[in-house]
């Protein structure tokens, strides 16, 4: 069975870090991708990064490039998402979500995305 645990959230100021990560289990194809999604308060789910266990290839969404970076350690089966320059509109439930399609092909659509895990809340203040 295919389990995500989304873990790393809290409270910031803006400018500061924060850093999530998604812990997986349960995966058996070496192509799988991991992303990570985000959801505000009456905003719909956005899909920020991704990246592919295979080679590492990623996504970033134009909303959070070149603050934040997302890594896997394949060894943990756990990817992380560095959030540095955080700011205010980065309030959200974060979700980390599986597809086994490549990440530089599904990218940030939900569609493709068929094993989540529960979100964890980021708050930032101003």
């Amino acid at each position: 069975e295919v389990q995500l645990q989304a873990s790393g959230g809290g409270l910031a100021e803006a400018g500061g870090s924060l850093r999530l990560s998604c812990a997986a289990s349960g995966f058996t194809n070496d192509d799988d991708a991991i992303g990570w999604f985000r959801q505000a308060p009456g905003k719909e789910r956005e899909g920020i990064s991704c990246i592919s266990a295979s080679d590492g290839s990623t996504y970033y969404a134009d909303s959070i490039k070149g603050r934040f970076t997302i890594s896997n350690d394949n060894a943990k089966n756990t990817v992380y998402l560095q959030m540095n320059s955080l700011k205010p509109e980065d309030t959200a439930v974060y979700y980390c979500a599986r597809t086994p399609r490549p990440c530089t092909v599904v990218r940030g659509f939900q569609y493709f995305y068929d094993y989540w895990g529960q979100g964890t809340q980021v708050t930032v203040s101003s």
